[in-house]
C-alpha cells in the first residue's frame, strides 16, 4: 500500500463549485489536489446550463420569426437542427473534451488527478492506489446524477437522460418526456419548436409544481401553443421498447408512444460511493447535510448540488466563496497566523500567514432566503424566496399582489409572446417581500430587482416610493405592489 502523500487540500469532484474552490485555493498558495472522474466543469458546461441555453436561444429565434406575422409582415421558417448541434459540439463542449478546463486549473497551481476518489479515514482520500493526506481539509463537490424512477421495464430500455438529449445530432420524429419540471419543460419546448411531436407526462397534478400555480398555468399554456401535449396526474407504471420506439403504460390504463423517451424526474447524490462511513458520516441520506459554512464534519466541506440546496450553478458558486474563505481561515489558524478578528474574507482571507494570500474580512454564512431560480421556457419563469403556499404553510400573515404582463404598457406594446405576470408575496407583519415570481419574455432579468428586495428585506413602503422606468417589463412590479391585499 502506498504511503499517503501530504497536501494542503483535496477537492473531490471538479464541477462548477469544486473547480472554483480548488482553483481559488491554489491561487491563494495552498497545495491543492483536484480529483475528477468525468469532465472538469461538471454538468453545467457540458450537459446543462450552457448547451441547453444554446438550444433554447435557437428555439426562441424560431418562435420570434413566427411572430413576424401580425407585427411586421410575413415570414417563412424552416427549422434546422444541424447548426444547433454543431454549436453545442464545437463552441460549448469541445466535443465533450475538458482539456481547456484541466489546463485552467493546473495553470492556477493546482494538481489534477483523473479518477474516482473515496474517503479513507480522517483527512485521507484514496484514488486508485494513491492516497492523499490533507493538512487542512477535504472538499466534496461530487454533484448529482439523474434519478431514474423504479418503473417496470424502464432500466432495460435505451431511454434518454438530459445528456443524450443535449448530445443528439439528429432529432427524432416524436419524443415522450417523463417529468414536468424545469428541465423537462425546457427541453420539451425546444424539441417541439424544431418540429418534434412532444408529449409530457407528469405524475403530479401540475407542471412546475414547485412554483406558483399561476406560473404552472402560463408555462403549460405556452407549451401547448407550441404543440406539446401535457398530461398531469399520470403515473408511469411500465415502459416497453420494441427496437423502434417506446410505449409508456400508465396506472390509469392510458398508453403513450414515441420514438424516444426522455426521463427527467429529478436528480440525486450517490453518497454510498464516497466512503463516508470512514469518517463517521451517514451515507444513507439523499444529500450531504451541511451547516451554514458548508461543514459536513470536522475537516470536510461540501459544495454544490451534493448539498441539496438547489441544483443551480449560482448556488455552487455562492457556496464556493464561503468554503474558500473558511478553508483559508482554517489554514491560517493552523499556522498560528489568524487575524485579530479571527475571521477571513470570501475573496481570499486575511494576510500574514506564509503561503496563504488574501485580505482581512469576515467568513460569510450561507443564507438561502433569497435564492433565485429561473426556468428558461418561453416565457421565462423567474422566482425568488417563498411561494404563496410555502409562506402560508409556515404560518406567515401573507399579502399577495399580482399584475398580468399583457395589461402593462410594455406587455401591450410587445403583443405576440407577451404572456406572463409579476406576483409578490409579502409578510404583512414585517412589511417586506419574502417571495416573488416574474414570468414573461424577460422573466429572469426582471427577477434581479425582486431578488435584491427579498435579500435586503426592503420595506414595501420604500418599494412603492421607487421610480420604475417606463415602458419596461419591470414596471409591472409597481402594478403588483399597487394590487397587494
Amino acid at each position: 500500500m502506498a504511503d499517503p502523500e501530504l497536501v494542503d487540500v483535496v477537492v473531490v469532484g471538479l464541477g462548477v463549485g469544486g473547480e472554483e474552490v480548488a482553483g481559488r485555493l491554489a491561487e491563494a498558495g495552498l497545495s491543492v489536489v483536484g480529483v475528477e472522474r468525468d469532465l472538469v466543469g461538471g454538468e453545467c458546461p457540458y450537459w446543462g446550463c450552457v448547451p441547453s441555453k444554446m438550444m433554447i436561444r435557437a428555439a426562441n429565434a424560431i418562435a420570434e420569426a413566427r411572430r413576424v406575422d401580425g407585427l411586421a409582415g410575413t415570414a417563412e421558417v424552416r427549422p434546422d437542427w444541424a447548426p444547433v448541434a454543431k454549436r453545442i459540439r464545437e463552441e460549448a463542449t469541445d466535443t465533450w473534451d475538458d482539456t481547456v478546463a484541466v489546463q485552467r486549473f493546473t495553470g492556477k497551481g493546482g494538481r489534477f488527478v483523473r479518477g474516482t476518489a473515496r474517503l479513507d479515514g480522517p483527512g485521507r482520500v484514496r484514488v486508485g492506489e494513491r492516497v492523499f493526506q490533507a493538512r487542512h481539509g477535504i472538499v466534496l463537490g461530487t454533484g448529482t446524477r439523474p434519478s431514474v424512477p423504479p418503473v417496470d421495464g424502464l432500466a432495460d430500455t435505451p431511454y434518454w437522460t438530459n445528456r443524450q438529449a443535449i448530445e443528439v445530432e439528429e432529432l427524432p420524429e416524436s419524443l415522450l418526456v417523463l417529468g414536468g419540471g424545469a428541465i423537462g419543460l425546457e427541453l420539451a419546448q425546444v424539441f417541439a419548436r424544431f418540429g418534434v411531436r412532444v408529449t409530457v407526462v407528469e405524475a403530479l397534478d401540475r407542471v412546475l409544481a414547485v412554483e406558483e400555480l399561476e406560473a404552472s398555468e402560463v408555462a403549460a399554456a405556452a407549451l401547448r401553443a407550441d404543440g406539446v401535449e401535457i398530461h398531469t396526474g399520470v403515473r408511469a407504471e411500465r415502459v416497453g421498447h420494441d427496437g423502434h420506439g417506446f410505449t409508456l403504460h400508465t396506472a390509469g390504463g392510458a398508453e403513450f408512444t414515441a420514438e424516444r423517451l426522455l426521463v427527467v424526474t429529478g436528480r440525486r447524490a450517490h453518497l454510498d460511493e464516497l466512503g463516508l462511513d470512514t469518517v463517521g458520516v451517514d451515507a444513507g441520506r439523499r444529500y450531504l447535510a451541511v451547516d451554514d459554512r458548508l461543514h459536513v464534519t470536522e475537516g470536510i466541506w461540501a459544495v454544490g448540488d451534493v448539498t441539496g440546496e438547489g441544483a443551480f450553478t449560482h448556488v455552487a458558486m455562492y457556496q464556493a466563496g464561503i468554503v474558500v474563505a473558511d478553508v483559508l481561515d482554517h489554514a491560517r489558524r493552523a499556522a498560528g497566523g489568524a487575524d485579530p478578528s479571527g475571521t477571513a474574507s470570501a475573496t481570499g482571507g486575511a494576510s500574514g500567514t506564509t503561503g496563504v494570500r488574501g485580505s482581512a474580512g469576515a467568513v460569510p454564512r450561507a443564507d438561502y432566503r433569497a435564492l433565485p431560480r429561473v426556468t428558461f421556457t418561453d416565457p421565462e419563469v423567474g422566482a425568488v424566496g417563498l411561494t404563496e403556499s410555502q409562506a402560508r404553510e409556515r404560518g406567515v400573515n401573507v399579502q399577495v399582489g399580482l399584475a398580468r404582463l399583457p395589461s402593462s404598457a410594455r406587455g401591450w406594446i410587445h403583443k405576440a409572446g407577451n404572456e406572463g405576470f409579476v406576483k409578490l408575496v409579502a409578510d404583512a407583519d414585517q412589511g417586506v417581500l419574502i417571495g416573488a415570481t416574474s414570468v414573461g419574455p424577460a422573466g429572469g432579468e426582471v427577477l434581479s430587482g425582486l431578488a435584491v428586495a427579498v435579500h435586503a428585506a426592503v420595506p414595501l413602503a420604500r418599494l412603492r416610493q421607487m421610480i420604475y422606468a417606463y415602458p419596461t417589463f419591470h414596471r409591472t412590479v409597481e402594478d403588483a405592489l399597487r394590487n397587494m391585499s
